[in-house]
């Protein structure tokens, strides 16, 4: 039974590729899948995980990344309509330090809430695929954040990107190739420093971007409690989640990113949970500053990090700032089979000499909570590479094939928010209409293509709780309904 629904899955899949290529040559579409790369199907195994999750192939998907765990998650809208960790891959390779992107080639991967269109997929990476992550989006361009082609890719080399192998790209590409066929106009990048526990927020409790990421961990906090994605606004230089219109009010909020707020309300429901959540969460933070948990040091010579997997097969291979970089721990990895080809040129992290944790507990000094973080605390990483990487890391900007600018702006709605019963009304002194820019079309450029894809090494699905079983006469075919994706413009330029 297994055996003819994944088969028909893939017939299903590359049927519906065929159908998008005869659309027409300037279609969205089109430009998903322009050559075999681009169309190699979703794994069986894959397949197979989305049956026993009661998922269909072509349903909405969000990604989530973490910089110091060194993962990349991929969730999918299940039947219920609510998202379910699909599968979680190591990330090979991640340059800069823990923080936002700042500046124009800082080096530093980009952290924040990003929507990937079909516009930003590229076909014709050098990287084997990639897409752009949409960096900067409003918020980073009110507070004058520059930056460009930050992608997601293969090829496990980074200059402010974040690196999958080849084998792992063609999947998350598949994955959100299928998604945009079945309708999701654009899927949900949630790019975060860490995963954000009591522990992490009390570790890094000194660090001068803590005000940022409590603003983000709003965003966390909304999909860890609702499974549904996080609508996205921004206003005064702030993130905001999940707002509607304001009882009594005639029209939508309107929203704009370096204008104040206009007056808008959050679903009392979610509110209240969201709350109770952060209060919990800041509980325990204390609790664990308390029991005296170490304070993590700000880090000089910073160099980015690399998934312990990924770590132990190279030589001289170090996490850097991820996690699990001890030598034990890499030895006894070192049997296990990576997920996908590391290319020979690859260069690991430097072993940062100040990212250590202190033997003694530090007063907490964190900073208070600000509607955004200012632009002059936070800190910027090193941007000089190492002799090593240098000549390798010059070539980025030359080898990646997409080209073009837009301003992006946030507008639609999000999917399905719980019911609002009485909702809490955020007032604001004025209401400022935004002045749209014009947002020129993207265009792909060519780049050279890299040899073909080698079988992918591991197809190991992520162990997450599964939601209720599927359906005996459960197929991976069609779509569920699907909920409307906020989006964001793509954004390209030349350097990281």
């Amino acid at each position: 039974m297994i055996y003819r629904t994944l088969v028909r899955a893939l017939v299903t899949s590359a049927a519906l590729a065929a159908g998008v290529l005869l659309a027409g040559c300037n279609s969205d579409e089109v430009s998903l899948a322009t050559n075999a790369k681009a169309n190699q199907p979703v794994p069986p195994k894959l397949l197979a995980a989305m049956v026993e999750k009661d998922m269909d192939l072509n349903s909405p998907i969000l990604v989530r990344l973490f910089k110091e765990e060194a993962e990349l998650e991929v969730w999918k809208q299940d039947r219920s309509g609510r998202f379910a960790l699909l599968k979680t891959y190591p990330i090979c390779r991640w340059s800069g330090d823990l923080g936002p992107k700042v500046r124009e080639g800082d080096r530093q991967a980009p952290e924040g809430f990003y929507a990937i269109s079909p516009a930003q997929m590229n076909p014709q990476s050098a990287y084997y695929l990639s897409f752009n992550t949409g960096y900067p989006n409003a918020f980073d361009r009110a507070l004058g954040r520059t930056g460009s082609q930050l992608m997601v890719h293969g090829d496990c080399s980074s200059r402010g990107c974040y690196a999958m192998t080849d084998e792992q790209i063609a999947e998350i590409y598949s994955l959100g190739r299928e998604s945009f066929f079945g309708g999701q106009r654009a899927f949900q990048l949630q790019a975060y420093p860490f995963k954000m526990t009591p522990i992490n927020m009390a570790k890094h409790r000194n660090n001068p971007n803590m005000p940022f990421w409590k603003m983000i961990k709003e965003g966390w906090d909304h999909f860890e409690i609702t499974r549904q994605e996080p609508k996205v606004d921004f206003c005064e230089k702030k993130y905001v989640f999940d707002a509607i219109k304001a009882p009594n009010a005639t029209r939508d909020p309107v929203f704009d990113a370096s204008a104040k707020c206009p007056a808008y309300a959050i679903p009392d429901e979610l509110a209240d949970a969201t709350r109770e959540r952060e209060q919990q969460d800041a509980a325990e933070t204390a609790k664990l500053i308390s029991k005296g948990t170490p304070v993590a040091r700000l880090n000089t010579g910073i160099d980015g990090g690399m998934n312990k997997i990924f770590a132990a097969k190279v030589p001289e291979g170090n996490t850097g700032l991820s996690e699990g970089g001890d030598g034990q721990s890499l030895s006894l990895l070192s049997m296990a089979r990576a997920p996908g080809t590391i290319p020979a040129t690859v260069n690991p992290p430097r072993a940062p000499s100040d990212n250590l944790l202190l033997g003694a507990p530090q007063e907490p000094k964190i900073a208070a909570a600000a509607a955004a973080p200012a632009a002059g605390p936070t800190r910027v990483a090193n941007a000089a590479p190492n002799a090593q990487s240098d000549g390798f890391f010059s070539n980025l900007a030359r080898k990646v094939g997409i080209g073009g600018t837009a301003d992006a702006t946030a507008s639609t709605a999000s999917t399905a928010p719980p019911p609002p019963a009485k909702p809490k009304v955020i007032e604001a002194k004025r209401t400022e209409t935004p002045h749209p820019a014009a947002v020129p079309k993207a265009e792909t450029k060519q780049a050279a293509a890299k040899p073909a894809l080698k079988p992918s090494a591991s197809d190991t699905a992520s162990a997450a709780p599964a939601p209720a079983p599927a359906a005996k006469d459960s197929l991976v075919a069609g779509s569920a309904p699907i909920v409307s994706s906020n989006s964001f413009d793509s954004r390209f330029g030349a350097v990281k």
